[in-house]
């Protein structure tokens, strides 16, 4: 039984000894192309997504709604992909730009391209767009500066650890901190130089 065939069971005619019974539960409108590009323009107006996360939450408001209706999600499959397909052409998404701001907004909080990689592929952007953003971002940096290590000792500074610590407290936590940097995905080498740099970096 659906949950359509429950609701109109239901009625405000009320019950049979006098008393109000509940209003009958109407199921939402229909899916739509006019509907998923409603949904896909607010949801771009409020967040930066790639291809992936526009269908991914094009499909979960579909899914929800054909569940309040008794309907098949995987009807409306075609249809996602055509919404897909005109926000992609009309340049509301696209992953180059959607990777490129990403990949800047985690460097300057301290992500390790590991880390990157991680992240990026979790919002289903492919290697080969992931590669491609690096590859931008050390064309465009200064000459000399190793974008592995600044990404390290902002990692460093943003968890306190390290150099950023109490001086009486970096022997002890030392090897925490190196733990801490591993897990950020940066080697030990490199993390090694960032948790024994000076303290007064």
């Amino acid at each position: 039984m659906t949950l359509r065939n429950v609701a109109s069971r239901y009625t405000a005619k009320g019950s049979s000894d006098g008393r109000a019974g509940p209003t009958e539960v109407k199921p939402p409108p229909p899916v739509t192309p006019a509907y998923l590009e409603r949904a896909a323009l607010h949801y771009l107006e409020r967040y930066s997504a790639s291809v992936a996360m526009l269908r991914q939450t094009l499909k979960r408001r579909v899914d929800k709604r054909c569940r309040l209706r008794g309907e098949e999600a995987s009807a409306f499959a075609e249809a996602i992909e055509a919404t897909v397909a005109r926000a992609v052409s009309a340049g509301l998404v696209d992953d180059a730009r959607f990777t490129a701001g990403r990949l800047a907004a985690l460097r300057r909080r301290g992500a390790s391209a590991r880390a990157l990689s991680a992240k990026l592929a979790a919002k289903g952007v492919s290697r080969e767009e992931v590669a491609t953003a690096m590859e931008n971002e050390r064309e465009a940096a200064d000459e000399g500066v190793d974008l592995e290590e600044a990404a390290a000792f902002a990692y460093a500074k943003r968890r306190r650890i390290g150099p950023w610590r109490r001086p009486e407290a970096r022997e002890a936590y030392r090897e925490r901190d190196l733990a801490a940097m591993a897990r950020a995905g940066f080697g030990y080498g490199l993390g090694r130089r960032v948790i024994e740099a000076d303290s007064e970096i």
